[in-house]
């Protein structure tokens, strides 16, 4: 059975940073484009970044440009959010998401196009 489970979610305080991880059970990552997301209250939930599943292309939302990196443990079948320079706004519940349908070398932010989804943790950035 497919199954994401994300962790690493915290409160933080702005400027500083969290890794946040996404283990993949019932399949290997190199078949799935893996996508982060998140929802503010109040807020639809939008595509944060996401790594193909060849592992050789990513993508970012402009406001995480720079400040968010994503990358994987092919080994632990895990996918890592990493960031960095935190601000309130990037406050919210990130899911993980599996897309089964994305070509090898490509991956997109749109919630429509993933399948799969992890139950969500929540980072909190606030002093």
């Amino acid at each position: 059975q497919l199954q994401l489970v994300e962790s690493g979610g915290d409160l933080v305080q702005p400027g500083g940073s969290l890794r946040l991880s996404c283990a993949a059970s019932g399949f290997p990552l190199d078949y799935y484009a893996i996508g982060w997301f998140r929802q503010a209250p109040g807020k639809e939930r939008e595509g944060v970044s996401c790594i193909s599943s060849s592992g050789g292309s990513t993508n970012f939302v402009d406001s995480v440009k720079g400040r968010f990196t994503i990358s994987r443990d092919i080994a632990k079948n895990t996918v890592y959010l990493q960031m960095s320079s935190l601000k309130p706004e990037d406050t919210a519940v990130y899911y993980c998401a599996a897309d089964v349908s994305a070509v090898q070398n490509m991956c997109v932010l749109g919630p429509p196009d993933y399948t799969y989804w992890g139950q969500g943790t929540q980072v909190t950035v606030s002093s």
